[in-house]
């Protein structure tokens, strides 16, 4: 499936896609450029016209994607530190920090605060209308969506009656969303999903909707195999668990189990057969459960993928009872991958334990109950399966920033606690020294010096990646990314305006006018030029943050010493969106080749 953000900057025959040449008034940038330089002359008309001639080599525009220098590859890792009460500390600097990749201390190389009391800037300047009978002045500021959470139910793992109470504590938590909030219902499964809205009853019957998925018939297989028994079993070679694997194989054969499995086969021994029906149903076990997990890690990851194209504050409040991952090095790698994408989304993952305070138990459920003499100690096989259960929901909370509610039957207080952002939290990025792409992992650590003080939640690790990333590629992610982060950047002075015309009452032209203030661009100087290629994305969003369309252009610029000169209010940019009436976000973005950013926002009612 394609998603808002890809269509954002795929080319293609879609009117929405900012990568296909939309709309024609780009072609005034050029225009207003040479009529700009014509106007700041002290020349004759004929002379203006001589020198628009010349200048018109010096600035080309078209709508291919350019290339850009990327000159370092980052590691992001965020970071929440809490007191001994539990809250976030809130003043620390980046010398405060200490990054180990691996067991190297590492340069940090740049910093960031994120609040929970942060928004992101949006201009609230109502639209300016163009001359016109039918333009009607913009009176009304709308409300937009500026924060959202994500209840995401595991129900791939969650049992009945876990799912029945948190389901509860969650409809629950919904009458306390703000005007500014957009809540979604979505599951593992990604079957029934609700998508974000402020609609309470929509979200309330997307959740009554959920049905656990979990595989409850599993106690009536022969053998009685677990996933994490199956993974001692088959990778661990754990000789104890394959022993108790064999005696349930043989109380099941003989009370009619094993699929017809008959141990009296003149062609294989009685042992040997139970050795092929346990070796049979373990790896069985082990393709159901990766597939499962595999499943879960991809829904988790395209939910981040969604909520990275939301402006302002993003949660993901993640509901399970926790479930195993073996040591597959995909599923480990795609667990990496989910953290770093939400780490980049700057999606904080909360997760809520759904067994709550519970006290591991051998399962009465199952008929084919251990020797006595073995259950003290499949019991503390037990414990541990279910203790290590818990292990993926916190890393999903440390590497993101999160929080990790646990050994609590008080649900209401931890969608109470989880469905607001941290109230702090540290952005730290590194290159790494000497990086190798051989798709390794490697560990992470991050401290505090002294006198700083506090737990540290962080991610605990990355993998490198396989091969060398195309500069081209990274360029363009970090063009969709500021697209979709709604923050504004000033590395290039930017001024942005709009101005709408209604031709009727069901439709608009919405333009956007820019202009950029080429004195801060780094112009590379070549055969008496001076030489930078700029990107400009003009983006819009509806109230709910959804995108709706957008368009790209290129500007190269080529230009000479005295044309630079002159150029001292910048350039104007120009774009339109055919709309309807309604709520708008404006997003502009400006890149240069050497990743200088200019980036805007603007809020527009239509009426």
């Amino acid at each position: 499936m394609v998603t808002a953000r890809e269509s954002a900057v795929r080319a293609g025959p879609d009117r929405h896609s900012i990568t296909r040449p939309l709309f024609a008034t780009w072609l005034l940038i050029v225009v207003a450029l040479l009529t700009q330089l014509a106007f700041s002359q002290s020349t004759t008309p004929a002379a203006a016209r001589t020198a628009t001639a010349q200048n018109a080599a010096e600035i080309i525009q078209h709508e291919e994607t350019t290339t850009f220098k990327v000159r370092v590859n980052l590691v992001e890792v965020r970071v929440v530190v809490r007191d001994a009460k539990g809250h976030a500390v809130d003043n620390l600097k980046q010398d405060d920090f200490q990054l180990f990749d691996n067991g190297k201390p590492q340069i940090i190389s740049k910093f960031s605060v994120e609040r929970a009391t942060d928004k992101p800037t949006v201009h609230s300047e109502p639209a300016a209308t163009v001359p016109d009978e039918t333009a009607a002045p913009i009176a009304v500021q709308p409300v937009m969506a500026k924060r959202f959470v994500a209840y995401l139910f595991d129900d791939m793992h969650l049992r009945f009656a876990d799912l029945s109470q948190t389901r509860n504590a969650a409809v629950k938590h919904l009458q306390s969303l703000g005007p500014e909030d957009r809540a979604g219902v979505f599951t593992t499964s990604g079957q029934g999903p609700q998508d974000f809205t402020t609609d309470r009853a929509q979200l309330i019957a997307a959740m009554n909707r959920i049905v656990p998925r979990s595989r409850e018939s599993q106690q009536y297989d022969c053998p009685y195999i677990t996933y994490y028994q199956a993974d001692l079993i088959i990778n661990q070679h754990d000789v104890f668990m394959q022993q108790r694997a064999l005696d349930d194989a043989m109380k099941c054969t003989l009370l009619g189990g094993g699929g017809g499995t008959k141990l009296n086969d003149p062609a294989n021994g009685p042992e040997q057969k139970l050795a092929m029906i346990v070796n049979s149903a373990s790896r069985r076990e082990l393709e159901i459960g990766d597939s499962q997990v595999r499943l879960v890690l991809s829904t988790i990851q395209g939910l981040v993928r969604r909520m990275a194209e939301l402006p302002g504050q993003r949660t993901i409040v993640l509901v399970s009872p926790g479930f195993f991952m073996t040591g597959n090095g995909d599923l480990q790698w795609r667990e990496s991958e989910v953290m770093e994408r939400a780490v980049h989304a700057i999606a904080v993952i909360n997760t809520l334990d759904a067994r709550g305070l519970y006290t591991p138990m051998p399962d009465v459920s199952v008929t084919r109950q251990p020797n006595v003499s073995n259950a003290g100690r499949i019991l503390q096989y037990q414990i541990a399966e279910q203790d290590i259960n818990q292990n993926v929901l916190a890393e999903l909370a440390d590497a993101t920033g999160g929080t990790f509610f646990r050994n609590n039957n008080d649900f209401e207080e931890g969608f109470r606690r989880l469905a607001a952002p941290p109230e702090v939290s540290y952005l730290l990025a590194f290159s790494p020294q000497n990086l190798k792409f051989d798709g390794k992992y490697h560990k992470l650590k991050v401290t505090l010096k002294s006198p700083a003080d506090g737990a540290v939640q962080a991610r605990k690790g990355y993998y490198a990646p396989s091969a060398a990333v195309d500069a081209s590629a990274q360029a363009r992610r970090a063009i969709e990314d500021a697209v979709f982060s709604q923050k504004e950047v000033r590395e290039i002075p930017l001024e942005l305006h709009t101005q709408f015309f209604k031709s009727d009452e069901n439709d608009a032209k919405l333009s956007v006018v820019a202009r950029l203030d080429v004195r801060h661009v780094h112009f590379r100087k070549a055969d008496g030029r001076n030489n930078n290629d700029v990107t400009v994305v003009s983006a819009l969003f509806d109230r709910n943050g959804n995108f709706v369309m957008g368009n790209q252009k290129v500007v190269q610029m080529h230009l000479k010493a005295d044309t630079l000169a002159r150029l001292n209010s910048g350039i104007t940019l120009k774009s339109s969106f055919d709309v309807k009436p309604g709520s708008y976000i404006v997003r502009l973005v400006v890149r240069d080749e050497d990743g200088q950013l200019a980036a805007q926002n603007k809020a527009v009612e239509i009426p």
